[in-house]
């Protein structure tokens, strides 16, 4: 995983570069550091890059480091989409490496329609919890898209989750648009569903039904073998990684 430290003061002439701040300090010089763990969390290398540097140019040289220090023969790169382009995949696949890689629903059109796809049929991977230390309640089916193959996760508690989201959304905007236009012009939130009634806006309806159908939903794409319960299970993990 990576994460940014930035200067205060003096310092920061080398690595120190302006550049997308966790931190939200953008008036700050930063660098970027990447921390390698193994599988209990134990630290195994870091690395240093200057602040302006992107996640999605970091992973090949990390992994061709790990693999000839190692000697690692064969791996498999679980990620999120801030790690991955279309150039990483590319250079991915190139190299014969295999990969998991997670995706927002609400990111991009293909992802939208596989989402929303009524194609295949989702199996269980995990039970409903029976107490609150169990995993949450998660159904993955699978979807192929020419050579690409796709999992649609379904995760109930997160359905849930997104529901009263949105619901308590489509309720502040009902009380915004009862109070005037202007107050919504601004508010990323609101804009999703609304639709313009003249001059003037409304809610939409249709909109509001769309997103019902993501609810709860994360896609992953993955050129593996490897059977649906394992992939998902792998990509929870990274989960895990970020926590630590």
């Amino acid at each position: 995983d990576t994460t940014s430290l930035y200067f205060h003061g003096a310092g920061g002439d080398t690595l120190g570069r302006h550049g997308h701040s966790r931190d939200h300090r953008p008036d700050l010089r930063q660098m970027v550091v990447g921390l390698v763990l193994d599988g209990e969390g134990h630290p195994v290398c870091t690395e240093l890059w200057p602040g302006n540097t992107t996640d999605v140019t970091t992973l090949i040289p990390i992994v061709d480091r790990l693999k000839r220090t190692f000697h690692v023969g064969e791996v498999c790169i679980v990620a999120d989409r801030g790690m991955i382009s279309a150039k990483t995949i590319d250079e991915l696949e190139a190299r014969g490496w295999s990969y998991i890689l997670g995706g927002r629903t609400r990111s991009s059109t293909e992802a939208q329609a596989i989402a929303g796809s009524d194609e295949g049929s989702y199996r269980t991977v995990f039970p409903r919890r029976r107490t609150a230390k169990d995993p949450a309640p998660l159904r993955v089916k699978q979807i192929w898209r020419e050579e690409r193959r796709y999992l649609v996760c379904l995760n109930a508690d997160d359905a849930t989750k997104d529901r009263h989201d949105r619901e308590a959304i489509v309720a502040a905007l009902e009380k915004a648009l009862a109070q005037g236009d202007k107050s919504l012009v601004g508010n990323k939130g609101f804009r999703r569903f609304l639709k313009t009634h003249g001059t003037r806006f409304a809610i939409d309806e249709e909109k509001v039904a769309v997103d019902a159908r993501y609810d709860g939903k994360w896609i992953l794409r993955t050129n593996t073998t490897l059977a649906m319960e394992v992939v998902a299970l792998a990509y929870k993990h990274l989960w895990m990684v970020e926590a630590m």
